[in-house]
């Protein structure tokens, strides 16, 4: 279960988190757990094996701000990363980028 000490656990800011949501812990906890279920996390793999970098950008850039917003600072820097190449439309292997962003995003599911 996600809780606040978890998520400070995992890397995330929580402080800044919780001010985007007005101090109310509950509602962080609510709006992480929301964020967790965006189904672009598993979709964007397909997109970057298919080497459709337009789709594949506009996912990475949406979860970039959901992670951001919810100041989920380790899945928001590997995101960041994947977000700038593909905004360059850089021709290259992604997977290495893709799976730390996997395990980042399983390890807080597993939280």
């Amino acid at each position: 279960m996600i809780t606040i000490e978890s998520l400070r656990e995992f890397g995330a800011d929580v402080d800044t988190g919780l001010t985007r949501c007005l101090g109310k812990e509950d509602f962080y906890i609510k709006m992480v757990n929301l964020g967790l279920k965006d189904p672009r996390f598993v979709a964007i793999k397909a997109e970057l094996d298919s080497k459709n970098l337009t789709a594949a950008f506009e996912m990475a850039h949406a979860l970039k701000g959901v992670v951001g917003n919810l100041a989920l600072t380790p899945l928001y820097e590997p995101l960041e990363k994947i977000t700038n190449l593909l905004r360059a439309n850089t021709d290259t292997d992604y997977s290495e980028i893709y799976e730390e962003i996997k395990n980042k995003y399983e390890k807080l599911l597993s939280i």
